[in-house]
């Protein structure tokens, strides 16, 4: 089975760029977009053989989270836990039986950190949200979540300590979450490689290999043994993140 996951940086603006192409080329079972900046009423387009799920902030041109799957899930919950945060359109979470798949588009803590305690709430919840579903079957998490989580998925560590995506806080929720029964399959798969998933628009970020690594998929551990590749695909451009595709034995 392949999984993506990417956040677009607006999924209309990704469409003008080549999106489409890229996506029938992937041929993903599941592809879950962050950042879709839109209201379903507003596409003027369609993916054949797919079934599509939209979470849409009350805002519009903000935030959004979209899934497309060829296969029809069980059920669909949007929010963490069917309710929080889909003022921002933060997460969907669909069930397919024998695993649930989630993806999120977690807050930004912003500058100044001016959202870090609202950040700090949404990351308990969000755990204890994924606890409870592991405890029922297995979880495979995805989505932009908005933290480079070791020294080894941030271009300049030492820089960037106390800037958002980066802060202690957010990098010990995100150890938390590992504690409670999950890996990050990129690194439980390559511990030592550097690939970043996002770059800044500023100072030829991309060109320097400026990044960081703040998309994932993050499966309950119990699912390692069916990782089969985490490819990071930077040489994918149309938005300020680059796709990542899981392909697993599910």
């Amino acid at each position: 089975m392949r999984m993506v996951t990417w956040n677009v940086n607006g999924l209309r603006a990704a469409i003008a760029k080549g999106f489409a192409a890229y996506f029938k080329d992937v041929d993903a079972d599941i592809f879950a977009i962050q950042e879709t900046k839109m209201q379903e009423s507003q596409k003027e387009f369609d993916f054949e053989g797919y079934h599509e799920y939209w979470n849409c902030a009350d805002r519009k041109g903000y935030s959004g989270t979209l899934i497309y799957s060829k296969r029809e899930p069980r059920s669909i919950v949007y929010g963490v836990n069917g309710a929080k945060y889909n003022d921002e359109g933060r997460a969907i979470t669909l069930d397919y039986g024998d695993f649930f798949f989630v993806t999120v588009y977690s807050p930004n803590s912003q500058p100044e950190l001016a959202r870090l305690s609202y950040r700090m709430e949404y990351e308990e919840e969000l755990r204890e949200y994924l606890v409870g579903l592991d405890r029922i079957k297995p979880v495979v998490l995805c989505g932009d979540l908005n933290v480079a989580h070791q020294e080894i998925d941030i271009k300049n560590a030492k820089a960037n300590v106390r800037n958002a995506g980066f802060t202690i806080e957010e990098r010990d929720k995100f150890s938390q979450l590992l504690d409670s029964g999950f890996i990050d399959s990129f690194r439980y798969k390559y511990p030592d490689l550097v690939k970043y998933t996002w770059w800044s628009y500023l100072f030829n970020a991309r060109k320097n290999n400026a990044g960081w690594r703040i998309d994932y998929f993050v499966l309950s551990e119990r699912l390692r043994d069916t990782i089969l590749d985490v490819d990071i695909q930077t040489e994918i451009e149309g938005s300020d993140h680059c796709p990542v595709i899981l392909d697993i034995d599910l």
